[in-house]
């Protein structure tokens, strides 16, 4: 007849069991989570960027809508006319719709993966600003957190964007980033 184990001798296995499950995940959770977080970009929010960054763009040259977009009222009341805004104005719409075409391509393919999630995340905030103060969205479309309706299209949608973009800064690119193909290229110092 076979002995058995006593009872503490099977549920400290268990825990061992565990506990090297749960390192496994510990460890493996920056790559999944950084590739998944980059896929699901990829899948949902960069289309949406780029198809906003198109219409910022005339030809080879920034559009009027990429000016009356970044800087509604200042349009307004210039008349529709971009000659009328100052350099500065100028160096942020060219900054703003080139970011909408980068951050995104940077994002996919896992290049400067952290630094770019941050500029998502700059980004994020600043569009949201623009849309309240500039455009003067109303409060339906502002939305309010907590409130049990999922669906405003600025703090409902935003957050969870400014999250996934938050993993992103937290993992870095994950698996089969340029990042970390970079990273086992370059010497280190």
């Amino acid at each position: 007849m076979t002995e058995l184990a006593p009872p503490a001798a099977g549920v400290a296995s268990l825990l061992a069991q565990f506990d090297r499950a749960v390192g496994t995940v510990t460890r493996s959770a920056p790559a999944v989570l950084g590739l998944t977080g980059r896929a699901v970009f990829a899948a949902t929010l960069a289309g949406f960027f780029w198809s906003s960054a198109l219409t910022k763009v005339d030809g080879f040259g920034l559009s009027l809508n990429a000016y009356a977009q970044i800087y509604p009222r200042a349009m307004e009341a210039a008349g529709y006319d971009a000659s009328q805004l100052g350099f500065f104005a100028h160096l942020v719409v060219a900054a703003g719709t080139a970011a909408e075409f980068m951050l995104p391509l940077f994002l996919i393919l896992g290049l400067f993966t952290r630094l770019a999630a941050l500029g998502m995340i700059g980004f994020l905030l600043v569009v949201s600003l623009t849309d309240i103060f500039g455009h003067g969205v109303d409060a339906t479309a502002i939305g309010a957190l907590f409130d049990r309706q999922p669906d405003a299209p600025i703090l409902d949608q935003r957050v969870l964007w400014g999250f996934l973009m938050l993993v992103l800064v937290f993992t870095g690119g994950g698996a089969l980033s340029l990042d970390r193909w970079l990273g086992r290229r370059l010497p280190r110092s």
